[in-house]
């Protein structure tokens, strides 16, 4: 819990300060500090700000004029550090590319179109199952180092272009194997994504091997923390979803869904009754789905760079808004509706298409990103949570978004787990 701000000379002040350890490994000071800590208000900037780092924690933050002495200090010069983006919906594992579908898109073609007649998912699903193991984690580490180059430092990283018992969980090996040797944290999930083509007429057989095969062997290996489903049009029915998240519950699994991309089959509120992480999408949704994820805390994930390549309607912001519903921005990167690895493209997109202001697109690549993956206390600078932070070249949280294609450029350091993975300027050579 990070030490709120408190009058100069105050008595409650001295005695927090005497609990702090008296140096830290590292102490980044003269900043600002937007912490995205919800204990402050709003995206919770500290101006004349100072953070302490101590091996992979944040060990103190505050104040300059409080901080505590570090063993190594730099001088921030008046930027701007902000917690470590990330990012809680990705389809970053897959093989080939489908940039013939963007050409018939630009065309006047709409997805549904492009994938009845045989595009889409379906179309990912041959060069990834004909793919090697190292190719496929080959170009996963590629995604993930563009990512973390703009500044991803936790990233979840969904299945789904396989669709076969073995062909799942050899996916989830390969994430796993991409992961091992990265401090860059990447969140697995096994995603129920359609029934493959080659299934559609024994359909109730397929669900019934997700449920009694796929969904257990995951759980009891640990090879993923959530089940996401796609329940939409052309993918699994409102049925299909409840049954397959009974099995991820029984499984000891979170449970997250695609819902209403495309047609609202009332995904939000089963989400909302069984208390999932989050609902993603959301181009479509009734009043009661909104309800439903307010009364359970669920976070609405946007997606604004599929939505807005797709042409859909955009998602109902105001209304969440006002419901009190909780807003993540994720970059749905796939091959297919969004290949995409940079947030701050989608913070710009969420703010400039969707309506949401400047410290919701932060909050929601940040806190709100956290508590959609199931990440207590992530998203934040704060005592205690993990040290992934970001300085950047800038003093204003809204120039981010605002030179979204310069994302790279005005990074100066990234902290992920409180190693030192990038620098730019000499001031920060260590």
């Amino acid at each position: 819990m990070s030490t709120a701000p408190a009058p100069d000379g105050s008595a409650i002040v001295a005695a927090k300060r005497r609990t702090e350890p008296s140096v830290s490994e590292l102490v980044i000071h003269n900043a600002r500090v937007m912490t995205c800590d919800p204990s402050r208000h709003g995206v919770g900037l500290i101006d004349h700000g100072a953070i302490a780092l101590s091996g992979t924690v944040i060990r103190w933050v505050g104040h300059d004029a409080d901080r505590p002495r570090g063993d190594r200090e730099l001088d921030a010069g008046g930027r701007l550090i902000t917690p470590g983006l990330i990012d809680c919906h990705t389809h970053a594992i897959f093989a080939g590319e489908r940039a013939n579908e963007f050409g018939m898109r630009a065309a006047g073609k709409s997805y549904l179109e492009i994938a009845k007649a045989g595009g889409g998912i379906a179309a990912s699903l041959g060069p990834t199952r004909a793919a090697s193991d190292a190719e496929l984690i080959a170009g996963l580490r590629g995604r993930l180092d563009t990512a973390l180059a703009a500044g991803t430092t936790t990233i979840e990283v969904k299945t789904g272009y396989d669709l076969t018992v073995e062909g799942e969980l050899r996916l989830l090996r390969c994430i796993a194997t991409a992961s091992d040797t990265r401090t860059q944290r990447v969140v697995p999930t096994l995603l129920a994504h359609l029934v493959p083509p080659e299934r559609v007429a024994v359909r109730d057989a397929f669900v019934d091997e997700l449920c009694e095969r796929l969904i257990p062997l995951v759980g009891e290996a640990r090879l993923a923390t959530s089940v996401d489903v796609y329940c939409d049009e052309g993918a699994f029915t409102l049925a299909e979803a409840r049954a397959i998240f009974a099995a991820a519950r029984r499984a000891g699994l979170a449970l997250r869904g695609h819902t209403g991309q495309f047609r609202d089959l009332g995904a939000a509120e089963l989400i909302g009754e069984l208390r999932g992480l989050s609902a993603d999408h959301l181009e479509q949704i009734s009043d009661a789905g909104i309800a439903a994820l307010a009364a359970a805390g669920t976070v609405a994930v946007m997606l604004p760079g599929a939505c807005v390549q797709l042409r859909l309607p955009v998602p109902p912001v105001d209304l969440l808004r006002r419901a009190g519903v909780a807003m993540a921005i994720a970059s749905d990167l796939n091959p297919g509706s969004s290949y995409c690895e940079t947030l701050p493209i989608q913070m710009w997109l969420a703010t400039t298409h969707f309506g949401m202001t400047v410290d919701e697109a932060w909050l929601g690549v940040t806190r709100h990103a956290a508590r959609a993956l199931g990440l207590s206390g992530g998203g934040t600078i704060s005592r205690g949570t993990r040290a992934d932070v970001i300085l950047w070249d800038c003093d204003d949280p809204a120039h981010i978004p605002y030179r979204y294609g310069a994302a790279t450029r005005l990074i100066d350091a990234v902290f992920v787990a409180g190693e030192r993975l990038s620098a730019t300027l000499s001031p920060l050579a260590s």
